[in-house]
């Protein structure tokens, strides 16, 4: 289904806006295969919500991480600085020339978003100009609220729920959460070449490593002992988030479902494709074959078709 008709159905008719929304999409398409993939098995209506948040949040992630950006970080600041400046204006019905901006603040309006987790975002956007590491799990924490729980908290008014909202919000809070830890185990050696260690210090040290061991393994193309044993730590730790998590996918509405057990079902797969590796992601990266994404995806999509023809609107969502 084209990005036309998913706003055709979302009711989205303002040239400019859709304009806006088909940005957002292509930015889903390109960047976040996997959110995409699981995208895809929601209804029509709900999609260009939910490609406007990831637009967003890849965009503001792209002006302190784009590789091939060598301003001062100085100058990177400035512009998340302006960024929320424009996206609060946007929020209070501004116009914005902004594409990302603009069909944000309509999700935002369409579903009844808090604009505190965009505020809360942003916040650890800027950490990333100044923060290059985290001692304990509890600093770790603070970054992952705005980098990642917010962003389960974002969604669910846009899946609605069949419990109140609040219920449902801690394992929403859990999966974002669940969903970074994994990208941190996946891209810490593209993160090392940022100048980041987003993986606990005293945790590491626990297991004999360091940022210095984590560079020679990245430099050299080896996997120390100490480092196998430290991920394979973090890679339980993370398992049991997910755990945390699960809950909640049974208290979304019936038609979103599938789509959140998708993302739930391939991104624990990047787990498991880490420790296939044997823990060897200092020097590449690892993924989910295609063959298995269409195992899950499959299946998923029958799920989602079923849902919507005894689709019952819950007085839950948005509430």
């Amino acid at each position: 289904m084209s990005g036309s008709t998913e706003l055709d159905a979302a009711g989205i008719t303002d040239p400019a806006l859709r304009a806006a929304y088909a940005n957002c999409r292509r930015l889903n398409a390109v960047h976040g295969r996997t959110y995409f993939l699981a995208t895809r098995l929601l209804p029509p209506d709900r999609r260009p919500a939910v490609h406007a948040l990831y637009g967003f949040a890849r965009h503001a992630d792209e002006i302190v991480d784009d590789l091939g950006d060598d301003r001062p970080v100085a100058e990177k600041a400035a512009e998340l600085d302006a960024l929320t400046a424009d996206l609060h204006a946007a929020l209070d019905g501004a116009a914005t020339a902004v594409p990302v901006l603009a069909a944000l603040a309509d999700t935002a309006r369409r579903h009844g978003i808090d604009r505190a987790h965009f505020t809360d975002f942003m916040t650890s956007m800027r950490m990333d100009t100044h923060v290059t590491s985290y001692a304990t799990d509890a600093d770790l924490a603070v970054y992952v609220h705005g980098s990642a729980a917010v962003i389960g908290l974002q969604m669910l008014p846009v899946l609605g729920t069949t419990v109140p909202l609040a219920e449902a919000e801690p394992p929403a809070v859990a999966l974002g959460v669940a969903f970074q830890l994994t990208n941190f185990l996946r891209d810490v050696g593209e993160d090392l070449d940022r100048g980041r260690v987003y993986l606990p210090a005293d945790e590491l040290a626990a297991f004999g490593v360091d940022r210095g061991l984590l560079q020679w393994c990245r430099t050299h193309g080896r996997t120390d002992p100490r480092v196998r044993r430290a991920l394979a730590h973090l890679v339980a730790r993370t398992r049991a988030t997910y755990r945390r998590a699960e809950p909640g996918i049974g208290m979304l509405e019936p038609v979103s479902r599938a789509c959140v057990g998708c993302a739930f079902t391939l991104y624990q797969g990047i787990l498991d494709e880490i420790e296939a590796a044997d823990y060897a992601v200092l020097h590449r990266r690892v993924a989910v074959p295609n063959r298995r994404r269409l195992a899950v995806a499959v299946p998923g999509l029958a799920r989602a078709v079923r849902a919507r023809t005894v689709r019952t609107p819950s007085p839950a969502r948005g509430a």
